[in-house]
């Protein structure tokens, strides 16, 4: 009885770091405590550590250079699984896709466009470009 109520438990507690490889949002769990050690990733707006128990609905703020999302915990797992499993571990916040959906149209903005079909520029385009560019 006792060694059942241990596993109960033990399915109710989650570290950050794991959690956070769980679901999907890094790739490797040391990838996961290094940006948790940097401050990179937030639980309820408070810099964490690693070992820190994630609990269920707890909010937690993640920032990489890729992207950046706001999400409440909707459940807890020690392994890794399928994306679609990995999903059902957490919600993301309205106001986190509003801003990952501005960002991406920003984004696309951003790149400079050029002519399909027109390749990369000859010898002589690139001196011009080098020329307008250093001078700014």
């Amino acid at each position: 009885m006792a060694n059942q109520d241990r596993n109960e438990t033990e399915k109710e507690k989650c570290r950050l770091d794991k959690w956070l490889w769980a679901a999907r949002f890094f790739k490797t769990r040391s990838i996961a405590a290094d940006a948790v050690d940097s401050g990179k990733v937030r639980v309820d707006s408070d810099r964490v550590k690693p070992a820190k128990e994630v609990k269920i609905g707890a909010s937690v703020h993640i920032r990489t250079k890729d992207f950046e999302i706001e999400v409440l915990v909707r459940g807890l797992s020690n392994q890794r699984r399928g994306a679609p499993e990995a999903q059902l571990l957490y919600e993301e916040t309205e106001s986190s896709r509003a801003r990952r959906a501005e960002v991406a149209v920003t984004r696309e903005n951003d790149h400079a466009q050029r002519e399909r079909g027109a390749g990369r520029p000859t010898k002589r385009q690139r001196r011009e470009i080098k020329g307008f560019t250093d001078n700014w």
